[in-house]
């Protein structure tokens, strides 16, 4: 991919200032582009505080090869929603960690988009936009370079990037719809959980709205405002309806084996093609089971 910006008048000085205030690369990424000497003035690898002047050609070359060693490439299958130059979006199931770890060294997504990558002979670390929990399936974007991967997590920050998820709850929320605006920090003693803290936590923004209930059992579109770990399911518990089968912060379920939480809808603003883009996917069968009217779900959603 090469980023390509032609100068028009003078309202940037030198090519920095276009890297900076145009395209908004970070300063390790110019470190970067100006290390590999992949910045071009009218075709020519030029330094970046050259001086510019109108009609001359600016050209960031993001097509180099990267390493990434340290994931093992395992064949899987991915379930593809979309793909182009820039990124790689797909449906991940449950049980699946998106990282590897010890005791996922070689069965994570990860290890399955690294296979993939080799086959289509793409040499690039393995950069995922956004993350789920090992048990919760749904959308995850991977940037095919780092100004891509740049572009997006600054979406997250100006809200551009927005997330919605499915999950089915015990109980009934106080209200069928509304904001859910609680403070979340980490558990005293653990590593793992969270927990609503008025005076430790950091802000947590949830919207939802419930759109089918079913034997104690309500299925509620959530659409985060921010992005804090665990905050679907630490908001659902501190309201006293756990996501159903979350054995974090709920209990098993013979309905379901993982928890019932799906991230079913994202949209962002394309970084290359500059228009949104937005992308949904139907419940797993697990969650759609949980219920006994399929297709009444479907057209509530």
């Amino acid at each position: 991919m090469i980023l390509e910006y032609k100068v028009i008048d003078n309202k940037f000085h030198n090519i920095k200032d276009v890297a900076k205030s145009y395209f908004h690369f970070s300063d390790k990424l110019i470190v970067k582009l100006k290390h590999l000497q992949k910045i071009r003035l009218n075709g020519n690898v030029s330094n970046i505080s050259q001086p510019i002047k109108a009609s001359d050609i600016i050209e960031f070359d993001l097509n180099y090869d990267e390493e990434s060693g340290n994931i093992v490439p395992t064949k899987m299958d991915l379930e593809i929603i979309y793909e182009d130059e820039s990124l790689l979006i797909v449906n991940k199931s449950s049980g699946l960690p998106v990282h590897p770890s010890i005791n996922h060294y070689e069965d994570s997504l990860s290890n399955g988009i690294k296979y993939y990558f080799n086959e289509i002979n793409l040499n690039k670390k393995i950069r995922p936009v956004n993350r789920l929990d090992k048990d919760t399936s749904g959308l995850v974007v991977f940037a095919k370079n780092e100004y891509v991967q740049e572009n997006l997590i600054n979406q997250m920050k100006t809200k551009d990037f927005k997330k919605e998820y499915l999950a089915v709850l015990e109980g009934n929320l106080p209200q069928d719809e509304g904001i859910i605006d609680l403070p979340i920090a980490r558990k005293s003693g653990s590593i793992i959980e969270r927990e609503v803290n008025f005076e430790k936590g950091q802000k947590a923004k949830t919207l939802y709205k419930v759109i089918y209930k079913e034997n104690n059992l309500s299925l509620v579109k959530f659409k985060l405002e921010t992005g804090r770990t665990h905050q679907i399911r630490v908001h659902s518990k501190y309201l006293n309806c756990p996501i159903l089968g979350d054995t974090l912060y709920n209990k098993k379920s013979n309905l379901i084996d993982r928890q019932a939480l799906h991230a079913y809808k994202i949209e962002f603003i394309h970084p290359i093609l500059k228009k949104k883009m937005s992308f949904e996917t139907k419940l797993p069968k697990d969650i759609e089971n949980i219920f006994n009217n399929h297709m009444q779900i479907e057209n509530y959603i």
